[in-house]
């Protein structure tokens, strides 16, 4: 079946920010939509996201151009294109680009009719998009959460220097179990913090914006909240951190204000470890600046059999940064963001490189997320494992947390769950550093 028309318009993200959504009309009446997020903590390799640059449009933040490169440039050329193909229609979209970072276009634009026609084939095929995205649709591995607890960095006005503070249910045997523990803690946490007059608002996706005055006692109070729902930290329950060290990163050093200290890379590093040794600690993404690659490398040495270490800024969903990363040993898992790469296609190509190197890859949403659930689907289709989408609260984060949900009773008996398990694929990286 072939495209019919491609248009686009100017809606708004979960911070209130434009954004782009597109659709694909096929020449039987059928419409695929696509919607785009946005990241606050970005990184430097990511493919651009295009913005008008007008203060007096939004405050510089519209984006009518990309929308009009839709209308314009994108929708003509794909006019008569066969949906058949993700793949070919994602190369013509790069080819009319013509830049390495998708930025004469935008890779908000490219993405968001990239999403569109994913959709318009999956209704095409009468499929669910988590069969549909794969050639042999043999996705049926639900993912286990990620699930914030308490926000930081970027996200939360830099209450505390750490961007995430997440949870991860690895003693869970289902995926509806993994859900009910999240909530029992999270209520706990909820009511320990505002018990205790530590509760100053919410940030971006959701989780708590206390006030606390190091991260030590963030540490402690996340054990805490876990052992007073009921659960055992590190048997049952775990922590995930996202550091997003390249924001604290400047001059040779790591800034940690809320603790009042910086450190060489080389402290840094010992600290890294030491959080790992002293709290149940299961996986910490970007705990280095994408450019220390020595630091990386001497991490994952370290700890890379017993810990998940993902790499977000350092790859950017980008395969030659993967590629690279692989060669090098830095980390021995990826996170999955469609729009730091811009197309489906490469973003599929990204989690199967990842996979082929027996790296896993954590499906991932962005600070700035819509009601659109895609990345669910993608979770599954992939067999990726994990998801991370926020916290456990706010609809642009339970609407992705519900689809799995929906998905496994698709799914029926053939849906599948590992949990926790899903790490005992850990790469053996332990070397004499």
């Amino acid at each position: 079946m072939k495209i019919k028309s491609v248009d686009a318009y100017q809606i708004f993200d979960s911070r209130g920010q434009p954004t782009v959504e597109a659709v694909v009309e096929l020449e039987n009446g059928l419409r695929g939509l696509g919607t785009v997020p946005s990241g606050a903590s970005t990184g430097q390799f990511e493919a651009l996201e295009l913005r008008d640059g007008n203060v007096h449009s939004f405050l510089g933040k519209s984006v009518f151009k990309a929308v009009s490169n839709v209308q314009n440039e994108i929708g003509p050329v794909l006019q008569g294109v066969s949906v058949d193909s993700q793949a070919v229609i994602d190369k013509i979209m790069c080819d009319l680009d013509g830049t390495a970072n998708k930025s004469r276009l935008g890779a908000n634009a490219i993405l968001s009719v990239s999403l569109a026609v994913a959709d318009a084939r999956a209704k095409l095929s009468q499929q669910p998009l988590f069969q549909s995205l794969t050639p042999d649709s043999k996705g049926s591995l639900l993912p286990l959460p990620e699930i914030q607890l308490v926000g930081g960095g970027a996200h939360a006005q830099w209450r505390t220097d750490i961007q995430d503070f997440l949870l991860i249910v690895n003693g869970a045997t289902s995926y509806q179990e993994t859900l009910e523990v999240t909530y029992n803690i999270y209520r706990t946490a909820e009511n320990l913090l505002k018990s205790r007059g530590l509760l100053a608002g919410a940030a971006d996706e959701g989780g708590f914006w206390p006030t606390f005055n190091s991260h030590d006692e963030i540490f402690q109070f996340v054990v805490e909240a876990i052992e007073k729902a009921g659960y055992l930290p590190g048997e049952e329950v775990s922590i995930s951190l996202d550091i997003a060290a390249s924001d604290l990163y400047s001059e040779g050093k790591y800034h940690l204000p809320l603790d009042g200290k910086s450190y060489t890379p080389e402290k840094f590093l010992a600290l890294m470890l030491d959080w790992c040794e002293k709290y149940p600690v299961l996986s910490i993404e970007d705990p280095f600046a994408d450019t220390d690659f020595e630091m990386w490398q001497r991490f994952t040495a370290l700890v890379g059999d017993r810990i998940q270490v993902i790499g977000d800024d350092l790859f950017t969903t980008n395969i030659d940064r993967i590629k690279q990363g692989i060669e090098q040993k830095l980390a021995n898992s990826v996170l999955i963001k469609l729009n730091q790469i811009g197309t489906v296609s490469e973003t599929l190509a990204a989690i199967e490189l990842t996979q082929k190197a027996g790296w896993l890859p954590v499906v991932s949403a962005r600070s700035g997320e819509t009601e659109d659930a895609f990345i669910s689907h993608l979770a599954v289709a992939t067999n990726a494992g994990q998801l991370k989408v926020g916290s456990f609260t706010r609809s642009e984060r339970m609407v992705k947390w519900n689809e799995v949900i929906r998905i496994e009773r698709e799914l029926g008996e053939g849906a599948k769950f590992i949990g926790g398990e899903i790490y005992h694929s850990l790469p053996q990286l332990v070397e004499t550093v």
